[in-house]
């Protein structure tokens, strides 16, 4: 199942590519900032359940549209209010883009580990081929 999160963010940005999108500026800027950083907090989260085994597509699309429009909302709210907390929501995200990198790190390196351990046990307990004498 972790190919939904995967097959998501190259369909994005092939979009983005192909119909050639231009940068956005000010407060739009801000906007699609952080909703590309919801969005990718959501898609590295859903590539961590994959590896963990614990992948939900609910889960999985009702987070991706929850966490942009809270972003959404937040930074609404801090232009509100004149406090820039587009900033706050962009650590936060930021944040758990990290962590969630360093938790698919150990996930892929404890079971490239595990399985090169296994192919070590099974080549020491395979008979070995008999010498002829």
């Amino acid at each position: 199942m972790i190919a939904v999160p995967v097959l998501a963010l190259l369909i994005g940005v092939l979009l983005a590519l192909i119909l050639n999108v231009q940068p956005a500026s000010g407060f739009a800027g801000q906007y699609l900032a952080l909703a590309c950083l919801a969005g990718l907090d959501t898609i590295l989260g859903g590539i961590r359940g994959g590896l963990e085994d614990r992948f939900e597509t609910a889960v999985f699309l009702s987070g991706f549209v929850v966490n942009i429009v809270i972003a959404f909302l937040l930074a609404f709210l801090g232009d509100k209010i004149g406090v820039n907390l587009y900033l706050v929501v962009a650590f936060v995200f930021g944040n758990r883009i990290f962590t969630n990198l360093s938790l698919i790190r150990r996930s892929v390196v404890t079971k490239v580990n595990d399985e090169l351990a296994r192919r070590k046990r099974q080549a020491a307990l395979a008979p070995s081929p008999e010498t002829p004498s």
